[in-house]
């Protein structure tokens, strides 16, 4: 390949009411409340990757700064989120992989059987549960060593069958040298691929403090490949953050890291990209990842 490459389950489920804010909240961000509250939170901040509908969505990230708290999403798309949490202490961290079922509501046990995500396939380590509170669905979560400054690689894959799509996610590590296969999940989508790329990062501690410290994730090397199997490099994004009046407004920025995409929110950080801004990279990614469990699934389909 050539990517460089439950403890506290206060980890939050980050649920719909938040990535459906990723979309839309960012033709509000311009009409913010005033308020004399000191802030709770760090303000989350995203970045929107416009490209073709696909049928696999490939990402790097390198956490650069990180505190209890914190939800790095590499792989955000409109029907689910997959990325990395720090919980509790600086060991305490794990992978997250959610996709939502096709209802409204907030409670995962009024949710009809027929209706809910189901699961296809379970990975080493995971623990598979639903999960309700903003949206319900199904959920994927396992302890994961990742490491600051290191770079990580998130792949999803998603099969349009019938009137629901198949949700497949694989996590490299530096420190594991190797794919991870997590999970699989299905929901009703009525028959939709890929869409509505993003990453985003949230302070999900909300005390007061967590809001003066600093969360910085650089993001990379992406890609997707639509549906007519062409891929397409991220080399562009639009610059948007969520809108609470309980968080903290002005520490947020994002730009450009050599030939990578930043993200950063909360203590010291400074703003040098206005909202809604759009971010390009000065050279597009090169070449497509060469995914071995691609590679593999194409020999077993042929025999090989």
């Amino acid at each position: 390949m050539n990517c460089c490459s439950p403890a506290s389950v206060v980890s939050l489920v980050v649920g719909r009411i938040l990535a459906v804010a990723l979309i839309l909240l960012g033709a509000l961000v311009g009409a913010e409340p005033a308020t004399n509250v000191p802030p709770r939170a760090a303000r989350s901040v995203h970045l929107h990757f416009p490209a073709p509908e696909g049928n696999l969505y490939y990402n790097e990230m390198v956490v650069e700064e990180s505190v209890p708290g914190s939800y790095f999403m590499a792989c955000g798309w409109d029907t689910g989120y997959f990325g990395l949490q720090q919980l509790g202490g600086a060991e305490e961290k794990v992978v997250l992989f959610s996709v939502w079922d096709p209802t409204r509501g907030d409670d995962p046990t009024a949710v009809q059987k027929e209706d809910r995500v189901e699961v296809l396939a379970q990975g080493e380590g995971v623990r598979i549960r639903r999960f309700g509170g903003e949206g319900t669905g199904g959920q994927c979560m396992a302890p994961c060593p990742w490491k600051v400054g290191e770079t990580n690689c998130f792949a999803l894959q998603a099969e349009v069958q019938g009137d629901k799509t198949a949700y497949t996610a694989y996590l490299w590590l530096e420190s594991r040298q190797g794919w991870w296969k997590l999970a699989t999940f299905r929901t009703r989508t009525g028959g939709r691929p890929l869409r509505g790329y993003h990453s985003f990062i949230e302070d999900f501690r909300r005390d007061g403090r967590s809001a003066q410290q600093t969360r910085r994730a650089t993001y990379g090397n992406g890609w997707v490949r639509t549906v007519q199997n062409q891929w397409t490099a991220l080399n562009r994004a639009r610059f948007t953050a969520s809108n609470a009046v309980w968080e903290s407004r002005d520490n947020i920025d994002a730009g450009l890291a050599g030939d990578r995409f930043y993200l950063a929110t909360g203590g010291n950080i400074t703003s040098t990209t206005r909202l809604q801004g759009t971010i390009q990279l000065p050279v597009a990614p090169a070449k497509p990842p060469m995914l071995e469990f691609l590679m593999s699934a194409s020999r077993d389909s042929k025999g090989g």
